[in-house]
């Protein structure tokens, strides 16, 4: 069991460093990671086409880029970060299905998820099957979860702006709530948490 902080390598001279240092302490004070890897290389970019991108080969990370344009850095690197721990917590190499498609921790989630409103992006009909793909929804929901649960001012005021603007990245609070508690017992489930959880019966 390690800390976040232990698994990914944040750039230190990079201008995104500090709101990095300040997502990746959010997420790990929720959760930490079983893992024998070495630290996975964070990378900043200048891409307008994707605020964020995890690559990997078979079951291995690469790295994970987040991109200094368009203003959504935390988000961003949350929602790749979330993408890091899904494709960690189990990989099947024949049918390439991530843990949140097919893990039983997941599966009270996958129900919860499946309630949540569909909100197209522009693209056709393949980019729209691959945003509601599992993964996909997964790594929104675990980025959104994060920033909600967060108790640090700046990225809950970075949430409540996205959906003041209805951003089609994150999901109305109200609606939201129940899949965030359903976020956390993930974490629970996977033995990567320490906190004291309250499961509904």
């Amino acid at each position: 069991m390690r800390p976040l902080e232990d698994v990914v390598a944040l750039p230190r001279r990079s201008p995104l460093a500090g709101e990095l240092e300040r997502a990746l302490a959010a997420a790990s004070r929720l959760h930490g990671l079983l893992s024998d890897l070495e630290p996975v290389p964070v990378r900043p970019t200048a891409t307008i086409t994707e605020a964020g991108a995890y690559r990997f080969r078979r079951r291995d990370p690469i790295d994970v880029r987040v991109s200094r344009v368009g203003g959504r850095v935390a988000l961003g690197f949350l929602h790749e970060l979330g993408h890091l721990l899904d494709h960690q917590v189990y990989y099947e190499r024949k049918t390439r299905s991530w843990a949140s498609a097919v893990h039983l921790a997941f599966a009270p989630w996958r129900t919860a998820a499946a309630s949540l409103e569909r909100r197209p992006l522009p693209g056709g009909r393949g980019r729209q099957r691959y945003f509601q793909s599992p993964h996909e929804v997964w790594a929104r929901c675990y980025a959104q979860t994060i920033l909600l649960r967060s108790d640090d001012s700046t990225l809950q005021a970075q949430l409540l702006k996205l959906q003041a603007d209805d951003d089609v990245h994150v999901w109305a609070a109200e609606q939201f709530e129940p899949v965030a508690r359903e976020v956390e017992r993930v974490f629970e489930r996977l033995g990567l948490t320490q906190l004291a959880l309250p499961l509904a019966a």
